[in-house]
């Protein structure tokens, strides 16, 4: 890689985590973004035209606003003539939208570059049956008032139902929830240790509230539509409960013999984040603060019949590996937490001698984790969620942590829908 082009991220910024159908409720995805850009450039205060491209993603389809990059910057009254495009990569979605600025930058396409996701648990498309879908066609081109009642006749209750978005894997015909009982009973991960493990995440993610941590990546959201509150701090935090209080809820996605629950799940979430990136020389021409590097990533993916949520185990090592680095020289671990099961099955992967052997065709694991270094601020479980913004939540926050620690290295990992995986290898100087 030419060094002229290096890439660095300037700043992180997110909105609070909001649980579905509560503080946020009332914003669209397109809404969140808004917000959250808009808020991150005032916050660096660099003039809106030095952005040549903005890649933003979103899973929950937008009806209103398909392409919510292109919106947000038309949005915010910035250029027209930024370049806008969305991505939808499930769960890792805002992991390649950032990757996609990374190698602009790179390839000396552009200097500077706006990455991230928004996502709105709140705001789910209904669609209707395909019987209806037709009558109501039907019904749009008919010349009159018989023809337009015409069209519903072969019309049943039945057909009027509403259909929300489909959250089966469309090849294996299982949702995410399901493959993550199937890998705890497969990988013997007890549901003690899951009611643990989120415990954990939320013990972790309180405190780190209550140091201020998040102060800086963290923006204030006045509560529409009277906007006379304010969200300051994630929503979704249960700092206080006991695994008395894990242990008393149902399981949800195998009733009878199944251990995963809400308690130890991430929950269905709204919000944003968004990461911005510049040629390294540009930003200190600028003046502006440099967050921290990417030093390697790596894509992965599996078969979805196997472990759904293992992905993470196939792209870490290649992502240190890239980077002449172990998970030993790694200083901070940032899993995210779909549900604590998959969590813990990664970990087990991890340091596993037969997955990597059979799974990754590698003579040793990928090594131990230090449970003093993983996820040290929290994870989903307890910040929640939002699909698209997950990963850009993860990557300033480990970036911020590595700020406060004067520096080191970091791995930031994340599972996906559809079999895939993502990780990073972050850097931060003194």
């Amino acid at each position: 890689m030419n060094k002229s082009r290096h890439a660095v991220i300037v700043a992180g910024l997110r909105t609070p985590f909001a649980k579905r159908r509560t503080a946020l409720k009332h914003f669209s995805p397109l809404g969140l973004g808004k917000l959250v850009c808009g808020e991150l450039l005032e916050r660096v205060d660099i003039d809106p035209r030095t952005v040549e491209q903005v890649v933003f993603g979103q899973v929950i389809p937008s009806l209103q606003a398909p392409n919510v990059a292109r919106e947000i910057v038309l949005g915010l009254g910035m250029p027209a003539e930024i370049p806008a495009y969305t991505v939808s990569k499930a769960c890792i979605t805002s992991y390649q939208t950032t990757v996609n600025v990374l190698e602009a930058i790179q390839e000396g396409a552009i200097e500077c570059g706006i990455a991230g996701g928004t996502e709105s648990a709140s705001d789910v498309p209904i669609a209707v049956s395909k019987p209806f879908q037709e009558a109501l066609h039907e019904a749009a081109s008919a010349k009159t008032l018989l023809q337009r009642l015409a069209a519903f006749k072969e019309i049943s209750l039945r057909d009027l139902r509403p259909r929300p978005p489909a959250i089966a894997e469309p090849t294996t015909g299982e949702t995410m929830g399901e493959a993550g009982e199937r890998m705890a009973k497969e990988n013997g991960i007890s549901r003690q240790a899951q009611d643990e493990f989120a415990r954990r995440s939320h013990q972790h993610a309180a405190q780190a509230w209550r140091e201020g941590k998040f102060s800086e990546e963290v923006m204030a959201v006045p509560i529409p539509p009277e906007f006379t509150d304010t969200l300051e701090e994630d929503n979704l935090l249960r700092p206080e409960s006991d695994l008395a209080d894990y242990a008393k809820l149902n399981p949800v996605f195998d009733r009878k013999y199944g251990s995963v629950t809400a308690g130890n799940s991430s929950p269905l979430t709204d919000g944003a984040s968004a990461l911005l990136l510049m040629n390294e020389a540009k930003a200190r021409a600028l003046g502006m603060p440099i967050l921290g590097k990417i030093r390697s990533y790596a894509f992965a993916a599996l078969d979805p019949f196997d472990q759904l949520l293992l992905g993470p185990a196939y792209a870490t090592p290649i992502a240190l590996e890239r980077a002449g680095m172990t998970l030993a020289d790694m200083d901070v671990i940032d899993m995210h937490e779909a549900f604590a099961a998959t969590t813990l099955s990664t970990i087990q992967a991890f340091e596993s001698v037969s997955f990597a052997r059979e799974k990754l065709n590698r003579s040793q694991p990928i090594g131990e984790v230090d449970w003093d270094k993983l996820n040290v601020n929290g994870g989903s479980i307890a910040m929640g969620h939002p699909f698209a913004a997950t990963g850009a939540r993860e990557i300033a926050q480990t970036l911020g942590e590595l700020k406060r620690r004067g520096g080191g290295v970091a791995l930031c990992t994340a599972c996906a829908a559809g079999g895939m995986g993502a990780a990073m290898v972050l850097e931060v100087t003194s």
